[in-house]
Order: C-alpha cells, then sequence, then structure tokens
C-alpha cells in the first residue's frame, strides 16, 4: 500500500511540474478536466449523480464549469459573476421542471459542488498567470502537500493530542503545528532560492512568501478536515479510486482547493 502511495504520489508530482511549467492551455485544459471529475466524485457523494447517465442536475453544474473555465482562460473576468448566477438559476430551473424528482439540498449541493471544486481550483490558473505567478504558483503545493508531508512526520514522532478525535483521529496538535511551521520554513527556502526572479525580493520577499505558506497551511488543514467532514456524513471512506494508493482527486487535492485561492488573494495583495 505504502509503494504504490508512493509512486502515485510522484507519478503526481511530475505531472503537476509539467503541467503548471507549460501554463496557459495546457494548465486550463488539466485543471477543468480536474474539476469535472472532482464534481463527479463530489456529485456521487451528495447522491446527486450515480444513476444510468448525467442527471439533469448534475450536467447544469458540469456545464457551469466548462464555461467559468473558458471565461477565465479568455479573461473575461468581467462575466465569472454572470456565470455563478447563470449557473444557480440553471439548477433551480431543474429542480423546478423536474419536480419532485430532486429535494432543496440536492440542487444546494450541485452548486455548492460547482463553486467549491471548479472555481476554487481555477485559482491556481488565475495564480499562474499573474506576473511573477510562474514562481508563486508553488506556493499552493508547498502550503497543501507540503505542510500535510510536515504534519505527518512531525505527528508520527511526537504527536500525542488529538485535534478533531472524531473527524480525524490520528491528526494531533501537534502535527498540526508541525505543518504550520514546516510550510513556513519550505516558503523560505524556496523564497531564497527565486529572490533574483520576483519583484519583491530579498528578507521582504523571504519573510512574505514565509507568511504566505504559514497562512495557507492553516487553510490547508481546513480543507483536508472539511472533506473528510462530508465524507463522514454520507459514510464513505474515499471519494474514488482513480488514483492508486491515494483515492479520487477529491482525497488528494481537498487541501489544494481550499489554498489555491488563499495563496492566490494574498500574492495578489502583497506581492
Amino acid at each position: 500500500m505504502f509503494r504504490t502511495r508512493l509512486i502515485s504520489g510522484i507519478v503526481l508530482v511530475v505531472i503537476a511540474l509539467v503541467v503548471i511549467i507549460a501554463g496557459g492551455p495546457v494548465l486550463a485544459a488539466t485543471l477543468l478536466v480536474i474539476s469535472l471529475i472532482g464534481m463527479n466524485e463530489l456529485y456521487r457523494a451528495l447522491k446527486i449523480e450515480g444513476g444510468r447517465g448525467i442527471s439533469p442536475l448534475a450536467l447544469s453544474g458540469y456545464l457551469g464549469c466548462v464555461f467559468y473555465y473558458l471565461l477565465v482562460f479568455l479573461d473575461v473576468h468581467a462575466y465569472t459573476m454572470t456565470v455563478l448566477l447563470a449557473v444557480l438559476i440553471l439548477l433551480m430551473a431543474v429542480y423546478v421542471f423536474s419536480f419532485p424528482r430532486y429535494r432543496s439540498e440536492q440542487v444546494t449541493g450541485a452548486f455548492f459542488g460547482f463553486v467549491y471544486v471548479a472555481v476554487m481550483l481555477s485559482c491556481i490558473y488565475e495564480l499562474r498567470a499573474m506576473t511573477d505567478g510562474a514562481f508563486l504558483v508553488w506556493l499552493i503545493f508547498l502550503a497543501s502537500w507540503g505542510s500535510d508531508t510536515c504534519a505527518y512526520c512531525v505527528g508520527v514522532l511526537i504527536g500525542k493530542h488529538r485535534m478533531t478525535p472524531r473527524l480525524s483521529p490520528k491528526k494531533s496538535v501537534e502535527g498540526a503545528i508541525g505543518g504550520v511551521v514546516g510550510a513556513a520554513l519550505l516558503g523560505m527556502i524556496y523564497a531564497c532560492a527565486i529572490s533574483g526572479q520576483i519583484s519583491v525580493g530579498g528578507i521582504r520577499g523571504v519573510l512574505l512568501i514565509a507568511v504566505i505558506c504559514a497562512v495557507g497551511a492553516l487553510i490547508s488543514m481546513v480543507g483536508d478536515l472539511a472533506a473528510s467532514a462530508i465524507k463522514r456524513n454520507h459514510d464513505i471512506k474515499d471519494y474514488g479510486t482513480l488514483i492508486p494508493g491515494h483515492g479520487g482527486i477529491l482525497d488528494r487535492f481537498d487541501s489544494v482547493i481550499f489554498v489555491a485561492p488563499v495563496i492566490y488573494y494574498l500574492a495578489y495583495a502583497l506581492m
């Protein structure tokens, strides 16, 4: 199991390197596919999807995802709010004209899935497209996957106090602190390595990136636990089986989904 998980993790890192370095349409298309798969996993967990064929409610969310990414890629941000409202209206129309096929919580779940997965993940592309974005976009993964690794190592070594025993018994307070500190240190090391490549360099740049990674690590825990809470509520172990040893897209990108918009806005405001 560990070997499978390790190999899958290495493959994911390699794919992330290739796709993010390429940027542009390659990154946009990859995020679109990841978002559609992630939405499908969530819709199945929420019982919005799961029968034969694609349900009209799920199809509305998928169409919204495609149009949203099209506008993001074309840099037509003035209409992104219009897409959000259009998706909500479309979902309500499906709810009304197919009544009583769906429950109201399924409609809100469909809209939630669209925002939670597609809109939040699109911030990876938005950050990559910024000035210095080719370097700053990696802060998302340092703050999510990096902090997760640091938290696991510290938790295994000295973790004693359970953080959320009813939700995730293996997570400890010591591990959480280790994750935040580890992310900040990784950010500092990375900042030193790229100091000559970004507009905000020197000590100020190093400190800013360390702070951004530390805040991202805190949010990463929320994303991880939120995804776990949804699974517990719906009695499922994993969202899917796409990634051997890891589960589904949401099992591997749960923290990235939350971290991406936070890092994007922090980088936009501070860098």
